[in-house]
């Protein structure tokens, strides 16, 4: 399953839920003010770096320049472009999104 999360941690609760309804293999793609989450103390602050282990998470790379934190990313997030999204959505038969 491919969970999609649009809105901040310090704004809405949606990722943590998110990540506490994820099961291991599934994937978080974080877009538009998620990536924020993705951000070294964000990452530790929301959970999303202790579910990493079992996650696989991206961010939309196109959000993250839009907000001047490419040099931030935690290391194991994976950026993508559109093309990539579009990939991820067709490669996983379920997508949830935390809007």
């Amino acid at each position: 399953m491919l969970h999609i999360v649009n809105k901040s941690p310090t704004d809405t609760p949606n990722l943590q839920s998110c990540l506490r309804l994820a099961q291991p293999g599934h994937a978080v793609l974080l877009i538009e003010d998620a990536v924020y989450a993705a951000t070294r103390a964000q990452a530790v602050a929301c959970g999303l770096a202790g579910a990493m282990s079992s996650l696989k998470v991206y961010a939309l790379q196109p959000d993250v320049d839009a907000r001047g934190m490419g040099s931030r990313l935690l290391p194991g997030i994976t950026p993508i472009d559109y093309g990539g999204f579009v990939d991820l959505v067709t490669e996983h038969t379920n997508n949830q999104s935390w809007i």
